[in-house]
């Protein structure tokens, strides 16, 4: 058994492993394009243009928007005008909004204009990711979906096993992982930067939204311009209430903090470490938990076994913040706070080698425990820092052997739409699907409560030693809303 990730490692994760992802749901480092194919404008739907939506709609003049899916009227009429605003900025002289079909229900876009579009961008609440990725995948379009992929573990297995068969270019949207500092990461690792890896934290200290316990909410009256029916999409049906959104801390809409920013810290883990799925998870530490909604914190540890020449590991998932009872923990300000972060115990040692990069750390990162150091990460792909300092003056950074992402992960999902398909670093069938996997057994040790540890098989996708865990692996679907 080797102490530590080698580059050989690294270097067959890059050339090997893409061939047996989907029998072994292991992750490869995907291979990336280098450039991108002349051609045609391509045609664009837009499936939810609230919040991560609008961000997306400025790509380029060689992205032809002919559809956007979104319940809330108010949501569409600003993304118009969004689209309005770009194509006047970069110069589109026969730009006109009027021509872009609007749907509040993507299935009736689907229905009536799916022979215009060549990708679909999706940027909906949680719970509606799997059902639009799948659609269009089926129908034969490009598609890039935001993070998190999926909602449910079987979406994931699902999503993934239909883009291996499909032609079509596929994309999660964890932007931070093509910013290059996954790449970096795991070739310091390989490197020996921190001698033998001992163990992984990684946290997200979140706001109220992603978790804790809420009164049951009261019926409201339904804004206007609102389609509440294709809001809900596959959920339960129920009155409205504006508590739902956000949404993020529901169980039946979001992923809590896991699905949420798991995916931009988690993402470097499973990159650097090829770790595949975890042999056991168990909920260490939780608190102000209810049905309904995640966690107001929790401690989740995943186990993962051998794979091929890469030892055992153990990684930990920190979320949330806990009541500053006591009132030692102080704001910026000085002043006692009414939480503090739930940090792991390792960050107290961040805070003394280095307090300033502690404190760009706080709000998400990782921490590689080595026995010759530790690699500190931020989210989104953040470049890794040696510490101690001591260890930064001794170690050589190692040539970058890797291949890096051009444009970020647009630019190479774009790439590869323009190409006519090819893989892309965070593509649904080599990473994005059996990441979302692994990721999201955490929630299934959540219910399982503290010290019930659950047992995983992967391949069967299963809990083997508490059956009645299984029933939440996949969801119930509202009918008429199927994968």
């Amino acid at each position: 058994m080797t102490e530590r990730l080698t580059r050989r490692d690294i270097l067959k994760g890059a050339t090997s492993l893409a061939s047996t992802v989907a029998a072994a749901h292991l992750f490869p480092a995907p291979r990336l394009l280098s450039a991108a194919a002349p051609g045609r404008k391509l045609n664009v739907a837009a499936i939810g243009c609230g919040g991560r939506g609008l961000h997306m709609s400025g790509l380029g003049p060689d992205l032809n928007y002919v559809a956007l899916a979104e319940p809330d009227a108010g949501n569409l009429n600003r993304a118009l005008q969004r689209l309005a605003a770009d194509a006047d900025k970069a110069g589109v002289k026969d730009f006109d909004p009027a021509r872009i079909k609007t749907f509040s229900d993507y299935r009736l876009m689907f229905d009536k204009v799916h022979r215009e579009i060549d990708l679909v961008l999706i940027a909906t609440p949680d719970h509606q990711h799997a059902i639009p990725s799948m659609m269009a995948i089926k129908l034969g379009k490009h598609v890039f979906c935001e993070k998190p992929l999926v909602h449910h573990i079987a979406e994931a297995r699902a999503l993934g096993e239909a883009a291996a068969e499909s032609s079509v270019v596929t994309q999660m949207g964890n932007q931070g992982s093509g910013t290059g500092g996954h790449q970096t990461l795991a070739e310091w690792l390989a490197a020996g930067a921190i001698g033998k890896l001992l163990e992984v934290h990684a946290w997200h200290i979140f706001a109220s939204r992603f978790g804790g316990s809420m009164p049951a909410p009261e019926p409201q009256p339904l804004p206007q311009g609102l389609d509440w029916d294709a809001w809900l999409g596959p959920a339960k049906s129920r009155p409205y209430s504006s508590v739902y959104r956000p949404w993020h801390g529901w169980c039946d809409f979001g992923t809590g903090s896991l699905g949420g920013w798991g995916t931009h810290v988690m993402d470097a883990v499973c990159f650097a470490l090829q770790l595949g799925y975890p042999q056991r998870v168990e909920l260490l530490d939780v608190g102000d938990v209810s049905e309904d909604r995640f966690p107001r914190w929790s401690t989740v540890r995943y186990d993962f076994p051998q794979r091929g020449e890469l030892p055992p590991i153990t990684v930990f998932w920190h979320e949330g913040s806990k009541p500053n009872t006591d009132g030692s923990y102080r704001g910026p300000d000085g002043k006692p706070t009414q939480t503090r972060p739930h940090h792991p115990p390792v960050f107290a040692e961040i805070e003394r080698l280095d307090a300033e990069l502690a404190k760009r750390l706080s709000g998400a990162a990782t921490v590689f425990v080595g026995d010759q150091g530790m690699i500190c990460c931020g989210s989104h792909g953040g470049g890794p820092v040696l510490l101690p300092a001591s260890r930064r003056q001794e170690f050589t950074p190692p040539p970058a052997t890797l291949p890096r992402p051009s444009g970020g992960i647009m630019g190479d999902f774009l790439r590869a739409c323009h190409a006519g398909g090819g893989p892309t670093f965070s593509g649904f069938a080599t990473f994005a699907g059996p990441f979302l996997e692994m990721l999201l057994v955490a929630h299934l040790a959540m219910r399982a409560g503290l010290n019930r540890p659950v047992e995983w098989d992967g391949a069967a996708m299963k809990c083997t030693n508490l059956p009645e865990l299984n029933q939440y692996v996949k969801r119930e679907y509202r009918q008429g809303w199927t994968l």
